[in-house]
Formats: C-alpha cells, sequence, structure tokens
C-alpha cells in the first residue's frame, strides 16, 4: 500500500471515529491535500475538483478543510494575505517561502524545542507551539531573474 493511501485510510478512520461522515467530496479533498506538496489554496483545491465534481462549490470545499483542521489532520498556513493555504500534517516540519510566487516547500529540521522553553521562561507564556518560516526567492524565481 502506498505512503499516500495508508495516510488516507488513516485519515477517514481518525474522522469516523469523531463522527464525520465520508462523502464522496470529502474523500476528493482529503485525498487531494495528501498528495499535493504544494500547500494548496481553497480556490486552488476547488478548481482542481471541479472538473470531476461539478455540484461542488467552494463553500463545500472551505466547509470541508474546517472538519479536517478541527480533527488535526490538516494546518491551516495564514500569512496575512487573503487566502490561507493548506498542509496536510504528517510530522512537524518548517516551511521556505519564495517571497516572489509565494511558492512554499516544506523542510525538516530537528524540533526546536528549546526554543518554546526559552520563550516560556523569559516571557512567563504556556508555550502551546510553534511555526517556523525562512523567506527568499526558489530556484525557479532565481532562473527568471538571471535570463
Amino acid at each position: 500500500m502506498a505512503v499516500s493511501s495508508t495516510q488516507l485510510k488513516e485519515s477517514i478512520d481518525v474522522l469516523k471515529q469523531s463522527g464525520v461522515r465520508i462523502t464522496p467530496q470529502r474523500h476528493a479533498i482529503l485525498e487531494f491535500l495528501i498528495n499535493s506538496h504544494s500547500h494548496p489554496t481553497a480556490d486552488e483545491i476547488y478548481k482542481a475538483l471541479e472538473p470531476e465534481y461539478p455540484n461542488m462549490s467552494v463553500a463545500t470545499v472551505y466547509n470541508n478543510l474546517r472538519v479536517f483542521r478541527d480533527a488535526g489532520l490538516i494546518k491551516e498556513l495564514s500569512y496575512g494575505d487573503a487566502s490561507s493555504r493548506f498542509d496536510f500534517t504528517t510530522s512537524n516540519h518548517y516551511h521556505a517561502i519564495c517571497e516572489k510566487c509565494g511558492k512554499i516547500v516544506d523542510f525538516h529540521y530537528p524540533g526546536l524545542d528549546e526554543v518554546e522553553h526559552f520563550a516560556a521562561s523569559v516571557t512567563g507564556y504556556e508555550i502551546n507551539k510553534h511555526r517556523l518560516e525562512v523567506y527568499g526567492i526558489c530556484p525557479e524565481c532565481q532562473a527568471k531573474e538571471n535570463h
């Protein structure tokens, strides 16, 4: 069984245990997220699936993304612009973001748990999580600039 098939089955099991009914649209959105490495927006998901599911609305996509987020299956990444991007959560990882085209690439780095401990001791906050992003220019945009 492929990794994405295993992840899909496990994710569907999590949803079923939470009492969430698995509709064809819900299944398709979840499968799209698992197989996507581009951190798509809700609109991108809608546009990709709309030919196969012509009766699906953008609202259906947003509602399902909210269900998946609340079940802990995906992360919603907000960067201050108009639309959030969605990331299927399989492990802790960080993001490199292109300042030109907005492309987001995952990278793994040893967990920065000590940052949470340090932040807690300096601020007195009870730290629940952290997020790391690095910004730059992706290889594709660099190639365009150099031509």
